[in-house]
């Protein structure tokens, strides 16, 4: 009974550090309108360097942090990760200035990806490899909930400033309540007993090898490019939908565009928590052939029509969008018989597709002088994905409740 209790209680602590990644991951979206206009960015392109900042951070630290656990373990590491989110945040509370917001976020970014290299695989051994596929569904769930929630935050923050935020900033608030809950996460990871990571030998990352033999298979290279456009065309979405419909509709950023950030991770909240029955009733590949034109559809709407609708198409690309990640990271591990380990770090390393979405749309935009033409460049990575639905041949197909 003791272990049982344990046990749930370190899944509700995982799930609480699952809230603050995503919480303070996802915020960038809803501030980019107000990033834009208290640093006077005249090419959105500057705009697209703020994420790019953040996401280059997993590229570089995904697989040392992997390392790090084995040397000094999980404690440690998670300790390190809080410590350096805490440290970028500060920052830039402290100092309210452009160069400083780029090293904050790829501080922060840095910080996230060794907590992300802990998390993932802290799951298994809490909450049993039994319940595996079960808790990282609610981990994803809840991923999905705080991002839902950290624009209605910072909409309030906007509203009711705290004292002594900076005169016409509000939003810098936002960083010194995230200093708030770092502080708090450090206290829980000191006192907290976490048990030992013991990887399978499939699970652990490879030598030199192993990645070699996968980078030599033409399909490792095409599924991580499906990653890479899926997370480009998640922050293509979540970092211009407030700053669109503020510049071709006129809606205020800091309520109706704060709130359809909001609803965009809403949507996809509730697209994960649909997805985990129709993943049971539907072949993977059959949903993502879905999936995939649907969005396409929802962001024309967004695009081309009045206030009215695209305030509703856009955030709702969200939810066209929800089942994207899981199926191409099954499909992927589906497709392999061997290294699973090490084409699992291939496919988190392709994350930095957060980085290049942003920016690439940004630099569109500005050659253009049109948004609406750089998020155009949404429909290409939407596309991509789209093909792989017909190309792919996992190995393993997402049993059904008729099999």
């Amino acid at each position: 009974m003791k272990n049982k209790f344990n046990r749930i209680g370190l899944l509700a602590i995982i799930m609480v550090f699952w809230f603050v990644i995503s919480f303070i991951t996802n915020i960038l979206g809803p501030l980019i309108p107000d990033i834009i206009n208290s640093f006077s960015l005249e090419k959105l392109t500057l705009a697209g360097f703020i994420p790019m900042s953040f996401f280059v951070a997993y590229a570089i630290m995904s697989i040392p942090s992997g390392i790090l656990i084995e040397k000094v373990g999980e404690k440690v590491v998670l300790f390190i990760g809080f410590a350096m989110d805490l440290v970028g945040a500060m920052l830039f509370a402290s100092f309210h200035n452009y160069p400083v917001l780029l090293l904050s976020c790829f501080i922060i970014g840095l910080g996230m990806a060794m907590l992300q290299t802990v998390m993932n695989p802290l799951q298994r051994p809490v909450g049993g490899e039994e319940n595996y596929a079960f808790v990282s569904d609610c981990s994803q769930v809840v991923f999905s909930g705080a991002s839902f929630l950290s624009p209605l935050v910072y909409s309030y923050y906007v509203q009711n400033p705290m004292s002594f935020a900076p005169e016409g900033m509000p939003w810098i608030s936002l960083y010194y309540l995230f200093g708030f809950i770092l502080v708090s996460m450090l206290v829980v990871v000191l006192v907290v007993r976490f048990p030992k990571i013991e990887l399978k030998s499939d699970e652990k990352s490879g030598d030199k090898s192993s990645f070699l033999e996968l980078f030599g298979m033409r399909k490792v290279w095409l599924y991580a490019l499906a990653m890479l456009f899926y997370t480009a065309t998640e922050q293509g979405m979540s970092n211009n939908i407030s700053l669109f419909l503020e510049r071709y509709h006129g809606l205020d950023p800091h309520t109706v565009g704060a709130s359809c950030v909001s609803w965009f991770w809403g949507s996809m909240l509730i697209g994960c928590v649909i997805g985990l029955l129709l993943l049971k009733l539907v072949d993977s590949k059959t949903l993502l052939k879905f999936c995939c034109p649907l969005a396409m559809i929802l962001l024309a709407m967004g695009l081309t029509c009045p206030a009215d609708v695209a305030r509703f198409a856009l955030p709702g690309v969200g939810f066209a969008m929800s089942l994207m990640f899981p199926i191409i990271m099954s499909l992927a591990l589906n497709s392999v018989t061997k290294h699973h380990g090490s084409f699992a770090g291939i496919m988190c390393s392709a994350i930095v597709g957060g980085a290049i979405g942003p920016l690439a749309v940004s630099m569109l935009s500005d050659a253009a002088s049109s948004l609406r033409i750089g998020m155009c460049l949404i429909f290409v990575f939407l596309a991509y994905i789209f093909f792989i639905s017909f190309w792919a041949k996992p190995l393993v197909k997402n049993k059904l409740l008729t099999d």
